[in-house]
C-alpha cells in the first residue's frame, strides 16, 4: 500500500470481485439498492406534485415542482457533507453507510402513508440519511485501490453500474405503481427497497476487511462531546428557524426552496475558504484544491442541466409524448429508465477506455468532454420542443436520444470525478471530500431548480437552446485551462 494512501485504508485479500476486491461486491449491491429507492421515488415525485387532487397529487405548479424536485435534490447531496464529517470524525464510514441506510428506509416509508405531509417529512429523514451514506460508501470503495492506480477508475466505474442498476429497475416498478395505481405505493416500493440494501450489507460486512472500519481523524475525548453539543445546539436552531417560518406565514413551498437554495451556495464557498486556509494541510495538498476547485466548477454546471432530466424533462414526457404501444399508454416514468440502462451498456466500456488511455488523457480532458455533450444533448431537445409546439405530441425517442448524449457526457465525468476527489484530497478531508464532490451536485441541482422556473416563462425551444449552447461553449473553455489545471494536480492524473 502506498504511503498516501487514506488512512485506514487496507483493501481486503481473497476473493475477486470481476477481478477487482471482493468488498466492492458488497459496496456495489448496497449502492444498488440505495439508488433503486432514491431513483424510483425521484421518477415520480414531480408528477406526484402536480397531479391534480382529484388524480391523487398535491396539484402543485409546475414552476414550484420543478424547483422543490431542484432544492430535494441539492438537499440530498448538502447533507453528504455533515456525513462525510460524521465519518472522519465520529463514527467512520462504515458505520454511517449502515445507520443512513436504515434513516433512508424510514424515511420512504413516512412517503408510503398516505397522506400530503408524508412526503415531504419522508423526504426530510431521506435527505439526512443520504447524507450518511452517499459519502461514505464512496470512500469506502476509494479504500479498496492505492491512490494512483490506473484500476481506480475501472472500480469506479463498475461501481457506477450498481448506481445505474437500481436506477433501471426502479421506474419500471415504482413509476407503474404510482403512475397506474397509487402514488404511495410507488413510495412505499422504494422503501422495500432500500430495506433490502440494508440486508445485504449487513450480511456482506465480514468482506470489507478494514475498509471504513475507523474514523480518519477522530474526535476524542472533550473534544467529541463540544461537537456533539454544538451539533445538538444546531439542531435546536435549524428547528427554530423553522418554527418561526412556521407562526409567520412564510413557511412556503417558494419561501424554503429560495432559502436553501442561497444556503447550499454559501455553504459551497465557505468549506472551500476552510480547506484552502487550513494551514494544517501541505502546499501540494493546497495546491490539488486549487484544481480541485476549477473541477467542481464544470460539474457543478454538468448537473445543473443533467438533472433537469427529472423534472423539466420529465414533465415533457407526461405531457408532450406520445407514449402508446399496441394500446397502452406506458407511465411516463419509465423514460426515466433510458439513462440508465445505456449507462449499464457504456460503463464497462468507459471502464476499459479509462483503463487502456491510462494517464494519456487528463481528467480535466474528461469534463470537458461531459460538458460539450451535456450542452449537445440540449441542443437536440430544444428540436424536440420545436417539433411539439401546437400541441403536437412527438416520438418518445427523441427523449431517448437526449438522454444517450447526456449518458456519454456522464461516462466522461461522473465516475472520474469521484475517483479524481479521492485521489486530490488532502489526507485530512478523505470522507468530507467525498462530501465537497456530491456538493457540486448539490450546488447544481439547487441553481437548476431555479433555472428551471424559466421553462414556463420561455417557450421551451429557447429554454433548452439558451442553456445547451452556454454548456458548450464552457466546455470548450474548459479545454484551453487543461494544462494549467493539471499544473495544480501536482502529479496527479
Amino acid at each position: 500500500m502506498s504511503s498516501d494512501a487514506p488512512v485506514g485504508a487496507r483493501p481486503p485479500a481473497g476473493k475477486t470481485f470481476f477481478g477487482h476486491p471482493r468488498a466492492l461486491s458488497t459496496l456495489f449491491l448496497t449502492e444498488m439498492w440505495e439508488r433503486f429507492s432514491f431513483y424510483g421515488m425521484r421518477a415520480i415525485l414531480v408528477l406526484y406534485l402536480t397531479a391534480a387532487v382529484a388524480d391523487g397529487g398535491l396539484d402543485i405548479d409546475e414552476s414550484s415542482a420543478n424547483a422543490v424536485y431542484g432544492t430535494y435534490n441539492a438537499m440530498v447531496y448538502l447533507m453528504a457533507l455533515p456525513g462525510g464529517w460524521v465519518a472522519d470524525r465520529l463514527i467512520g464510514a462504515r458505520r454511517s453507510v449502515l445507520w443512513g441506510g436504515v434513516v433512508i428506509a424510514a424515511g420512504h416509508y413516512v412517503m408510503a402513508i398516505p397522506t400530503g405531509w408524508s412526503v415531504f417529512a419522508g423526504m426530510a429523514l431521506i435527505v439526512v440519511g443520504t447524507g450518511l451514506l452517499k459519502p461514505n460508501i464512496s470512500t469506502m470503495v476509494g479504500d479498496l485501490y492505492e491512490r494512483d492506480s490506473p484500476r481506480r477508475d475501472a472500480g469506479f466505474s463498475i461501481f457506477y453500474m450498481g448506481i445505474n442498476l437500481g436506477a433501471f429497475i426502479a421506474p419500471l416498478i415504482t413509476g407503474f405503481l404510482g403512475e397506474k395505481i397509487n402514488w404511495h405505493l410507488g413510495f412505499g416500493a422504494a422503501a422495500v427497497g432500500m430495506t433490502f440494501g440494508v440486508l445485504q450489507y449487513v450480511l456482506g460486512r465480514r468482506n470489507l476487511g478494514d475498509a471504513g472500519a475507523r474514523p480518519a481523524d477522530p474526535l476524542l475525548g472533550a473534544d467529541r462531546r463540544r461537537a456533539l453539543t454544538r451539533i445538538g445546539v444546531a439542531s435546536v436552531v435549524v428547528l427554530a428557524a423553522l418554527l418561526v417560518l412556521l407562526l409567520a406565514g412564510w413557511f412556503t413551498v417558494d419561501t424554503v426552496v429560495n432559502l436553501l437554495t442561497v444556503v447550499t451556495v454559501l455553504v459551497t464557498v465557505g468549506y472551500f475558504a476552510r480547506i484552502l486556509t487550513d494551514r494544517e494541510i501541505s502546499s501540494t495538498e493546497r495546491s490539488r484544491m486549487k484544481a480541485y476547485v476549477w473541477l467542481f466548477l464544470f460539474a457543478a454546471s454538468f448537473w445543473l442541466i443533467y438533472d433537469q432530466a427529472g423534472s423539466v424533462l420529465n414533465i415533457f414526457a407526461a405531457d408532450q409524448t406520445d407514449r402508446s404501444v399496441g394500446g397502452f399508454t406506458f407511465p411516463a416514468s419509465w423514460l426515466q429508465s433510458v439513462n440508465p440502462i445505456l449507462i449499464i451498456i457504456g460503463a464497462p466500456l468507459a471502464a476499459a477506455l479509462w483503463l487502456k488511455l491510462g494517464h494519456r488523457v487528463s481528467t480535466p480532458t474528461k469534463f470537458a468532454v461531459g460538458l460539450v455533450l451535456n450542452g449537445l444533448s440540449f441542443v437536440l431537445m430544444a428540436a424536440a420542443a420545436r417539433a411539439a409546439v401546437g400541441g403536437d405530441l412527438v416520438s418518445p425517442l427523441w427523449l431517448v436520444a437526449v438522454y444517450a448524449i447526456q449518458v456519454a457526457g456522464e461516462l466522461s465525468l461522473s465516475p472520474v470525478g469521484l475517483s479524481a476527489t479521492t485521489k486530490l484530497a488532502p489526507v485530512k478531508y478523505a470522507s468530507q471530500m467525498l462530501g465537497l464532490w456530491f456538493l457540486a451536485t448539490a450546488v447544481g441541482d439547487a441553481i437548476g431548480g431555479q433555472v428551471a422556473r424559466l421553462a414556463d416563462a420561455w417557450s421551451q425551444p429557447v429554454y433548452f437552446l439558451t442553456f445547451g449552447l452556454a454548456s458548450v461553449v464552457l466546455g470548450l473553455a474548459a479545454v484551453m485551462f487543461t494544462r494549467q489545471i493539471r499544473n495544480l494536480m501536482g502529479g496527479i492524473h
